[in-house]
């Protein structure tokens, strides 16, 4: 088993590439060792590397995050635990559900309704997609008096460079297509 590895916009996060799907649908974002252990026997094991501090699952890479630690000291181990996970046959996620947010968590007013689908078609067919190449997801959480309230994940969360992602990226191209859009802003 090969595993390639990429830089992301984070320094603090890697992207491994396995060569085989990582989650069939959704993302999986851990923050601690605690929610990892209770849904994911490969993001609790690259917990266990001393220095990780966050897994991402997307559907074919996994983005892992460290602090106080170098690549060069975390990186053999974190391709060791990948590939003895991969080569055990185990799944990935203890049960067949992703950790990806639920519709009931987002908040918008009915009579936006039409400005909000279009919002989430570009963040599905504009965005998603290009934040994935960088080992991290953004997810819609909410539109409230012409601000888009979004989640960042993966590489994403913690980036140096997120914040002119949403300013001048995703904000732009939103008010282009909606101009109803004025404001971009993180919820965490």
């Amino acid at each position: 088993m090969f595993i390639q590895t990429e830089a992301t916009p984070n320094p603090a996060t890697l992207k491994f590439l396995p060569g085989r799907v990582v989650l069939e649908q959704g993302t999986a974002d851990f923050r601690d060792y605690e929610t990892a252990q209770a849904a994911s026997p490969l993001a609790a094991r690259l917990f266990e590397v001393p220095g990780v501090t966050g897994v991402f699952f997307g559907f074919d890479f996994i983005t892992v995050t460290k602090e106080d630690a170098e690549w060069q000291h975390l990186k053999p181990a974190i391709l060791g635990t990948i590939m003895e996970h991969f080569m055990s046959g185990q799944p990935v996620m203890a049960s067949n559900e992703s950790r990806h947010e639920a519709d009931h968590d987002e908040f918008y007013s009915e009579e936006d309704e039409e400005i909000v689908a279009t919002i989430k078609e570009l963040l599905e067919t504009r965005v998603r997609p290009a934040v994935a190449q960088d080992g991290g997801d953004i997810t819609f959480r909410g539109y409230e008096k012409g601000t888009v309230f979004l989640h960042m994940k993966g590489a994403c969360a913690g980036c140096p460079s997120s914040t002119a992602t949403l300013k001048h990226g995703i904000q732009n191209l939103l008010h282009h297509f909606v101009p109803e859009v004025e404001h971009v802003e993180q919820i965490i």
